[in-house]
């Protein structure tokens, strides 16, 4: 069986519903898909997801990139939310993106800077956004421990991969490595110990290789993007199945009291 350890369920649209989508993961033997909140105004559709279908489990947290639309008093809510539902498995989608963004940057890292501190207050993991960020994400993490985590869309250099490793985070590769250019993070999932990595679709977003224009992202990829590894590392398809499901159960613990 696979993980999804990052899917926005709740923004994928196609033509069908979520159940259609829900039963092709279960004929591809995606097993489970973990859901993180980007913004107050999906808080509460994450935790619906999870309730609605057992194959999910959610995080809550608000993305750099929609930082925009936090309110005063949101961030006091997230707490309020984080404490009045406790199958919450991580504070996510949290951290930086220095990438879209460098005018504000202070402002990223106070609203990340709260974020962890919950992390710590509550003893969640976290599921990050570091694009364009890595060395600044590190720097704080280093600041405010917390229990690991996931390194979002990884894509960093080794040297990055094992302070991430040390501090006890899984790194998170997905269809960004399918494609004919993405050498460097062929290099990457070939490199990094297998233990240290986790697999993602990021559905709707980072669609694979093979998806052709149109043709929507959904979790149900997850199966195949495994097998891409699996090829890269030249071992079979389940080994890297019962490999990265184990790193996610390990990463985010209260999800393995759920799996199980």
């Amino acid at each position: 069986m696979w993980i999804d350890s990052h899917c926005h369920l709740d923004f994928i649209s196609i033509n069908g519903s979520l159940e259609t989508i829900i039963r092709e993961c279960e004929r591809q033997e995606v097993d489970h898909i973990v859901v993180p909140s980007v913004d107050p105004s999906n808080l509460e559709s994450v935790i619906d997801l999870s309730r609605q279908f057992k194959h999910v489990s959610f995080a809550l947290g608000y993305h750099p990139m929609y930082i925009d639309k936090l309110k005063e008093g949101d961030l006091e809510n997230l707490d309020n939310w984080i404490s009045e539902n406790e199958e919450i498995i991580a504070l996510g989608e949290i951290g930086l993106d220095f990438f879209e963004r460098k005018d504000n940057i202070d402002q990223q890292e106070d609203i990340f800077v709260h974020q962890l501190k919950l992390a710590q207050k509550y003893d969640l993991p976290v599921i990050m956004h570091v694009r364009g960020a890595i060395d600044r994400i590190l720097k704080n993490l280093r600041r405010y421990s917390v229990r690991g985590g996931i390194a979002h869309a990884f894509n960093g250099s080794i040297q990055q991969a094992s302070q991430f490793i040390e501090l006890g985070f899984k790194l998170g590769f997905g269809g960004a490595m399918t494609y004919d250019r993405a050498k460097h993070l062929q290099m990457l999932a070939t490199q990094i110990p297998l233990d240290a990595i986790v697999l993602e679709t990021d559905a709707p977003d980072i669609a694979p290789s093979w998806l052709t224009k149109g043709t929507a992202n959904t979790p149900s990829q997850l199966a195949k993007i495994g097998a891409f590894l699996a090829q890269l590392r030249n071992i079979p398809a389940e080994e890297i199945a019962r490999i990265t499901s184990q790193n996610c159960l390990k990463v985010l613990p209260k999800l393995n009291k759920l799996y199980t």
